[in-house]
């Protein structure tokens, strides 16, 4: 019963569910890249297309990993690990960069799983984390029901039936209709590209590069 309640606790931290709705993968999108990119942001959009894998099993485990660049085991992870994946392409290591931030501002993170110190194998793997670190360390973009406002290599965030939180880059890529961006995330059936900006209610909106 305790062991349960444990993972249970794990996969509401951590964001994202398995879910069967598919609105546009890869697998009937053209998925090349921005060619000769300029800015940060193309950059992290051509990272997010290429860790594009709908074979990667959603696993929401508390895992152990070496510090720093570690990660969980290539064919498996959640919504974040879409994210730290995409931005350690780029040379950002999101898990020491959280780390690093969170050690020194303990307070400024949330404090509903009942830490009392930073943990490396899971800070940077929360969506709630990861939207303090950036806004703290990067943008804080507005909200908005307007598809246009979202622009490549920024990072949206999502509330998934009022408790699961979840992390998503948006792409270059666009919509069948060319009206909304597609963005790189997991939610359940892999690292996929979809057209799923509007899918969920909106919570955060972000811009972070080096």
């Amino acid at each position: 019963m305790k062991f349960s309640i444990i993972i249970l606790f794990i996969f509401f931290s951590l964001g994202c569910k398995k879910s069967d709705k598919t609105a546009f993968t890869n697998e009937n999108s053209s998925t090349s890249f921005i060619e000769n990119p300029k800015t940060f942001e193309e950059k992290l959009s051509n990272a997010a297309i290429s860790i594009i894998d709908k074979d990667v099993v959603y696993t929401p485990d508390y895992v152990s990993l070496k510090y720093p660049n570690g990660d969980v085991p290539a064919k498996t992870g959640v919504c974040s690990d879409v994210v730290i994946r995409a931005y350690r392409k780029l040379g950002i290591d999101l898990q020491k960069e959280v780390h690093e931030d969170m050690k020194a501002n303990f307070s400024k993170y949330p404090t509903k799983w009942g830490l009392k110190k930073t943990d490396t194998n899971i800070d940077h793997r929360r969506v709630p984390n990861l939207e303090v670190f950036f806004t703290r360390k990067g943008k804080q973009l507005e909200v908005t029901n307007d598809a246009s406002d979202y622009k490549i290599g920024e990072i949206v965030t999502w509330m998934i039936g009022d408790k699961l939180p979840h992390i998503g880059i948006v792409t270059n890529k666009k919509s069948p209709d060319g009206k909304r961006p597609l963005l790189v995330h997991n939610v359940g059936g892999g690292q996929v590209l979809e057209d799923c900006l509007f899918n969920y209610e909106i919570v955060g909106h972000f811009k972070y590069g080096k």
